[in-house]
């Protein structure tokens, strides 16, 4: 069984920052994707940001000069540090994570439960 558990989530001011993290566990052979997706009331669900193996990266363009996603393998961990928060960044983070289990060749994606990101005044 893998899962995943976020953390980090919180209210913040225009203008602040947060730091979500979430760490994978279980029977686990291989991590490829890690990353997290938002979605806000009444919109569709986003990419936000998405980091490979590899440590390469994918930002969605309305948070690439504000977020940072980062990874540290040894610890199945993937972080997101928000910058410059503003009240459109207001939605429910999940984390993702693209996983092999030892007994198979097939790699399926795994989610966290979400945690809530509120920007507000």
């Amino acid at each position: 069984q893998v899962q995943l558990v976020e953390s980090g989530g919180g209210l913040v001011q225009p203008g602040g920052s947060l730091t979500l993290s979430c760490v994978a566990s279980g029977s686990i052979a291989s991590i490829d994707w890690m990353g997290w997706y938002r979605q806000a009331p009444g919109k569709e669900r986003e990419l936000v940001a998405r980091i490979l193996a590899d440590s390469s990266t994918n930002y969605a363009d309305s948070v690439k000069v504000r977020f940072t996603i980062s990874r540290d393998n040894a610890k199945n961990t993937v972080n997101l540090q928000m910058n410059t928060l503003k009240p459109e960044d207001t939605a429910v983070y999940y984390c993702f994570s693209t996983i092999r289990r030892p007994d198979t060749l097939l790699y399926r994606t795994y989610w966290g439960q979400g945690t809530q990101v509120t920007v507000s005044s």
